[in-house]
């Protein structure tokens, strides 16, 4: 069983920033491609971006440019720094890794 726990997500104001964390107790972490998928109400689960074991990262179109993920296979974290927060990215955030889903976390951009 692989648990993957996020957290980080909030209330922030469009131009905001958030850093969303994904942590495993699992120490085979750093051989595992991972990605932050993203949910909003009424719409399908996107993927927002994915880190190889590399670091090699790739990002969806809608947050090129905003959006930064990162790992720390040290602490088996995975990171989804957001900045230049618009209102469409609102959405509960979700971790994946191996075919596992973390429980999400809410993300919302309203003034």
């Amino acid at each position: 069983q692989v648990q993957l726990a996020e957290s980080g997500g909030g209330l922030v104001q469009p131009g905001g920033s958030l850093r969303l964390s994904c942590a495993t107790t699992r120490n085979i972490f750093s051989t595992w491609t991972m990605h932050w998928y993203r949910q909003a109400v009424g719409k399908e689960r996107e993927l927002v971006a994915s880190i190889t074991a590399g670091g090699r990262a790739t990002y969806g179109d809608l947050v090129k440019g905003r959006f930064s993920i990162s790992r720390d296979n040290a602490k088996n974290t995975v990171y989804l720094q957001m900045d230049n927060l618009k209102p469409e990215d609102t959405a509960v955030y979700y971790c994946n890794a191996i075919g596992y889903w973390g429980q999400g976390t809410q993300v919302t951009v309203s003034s």
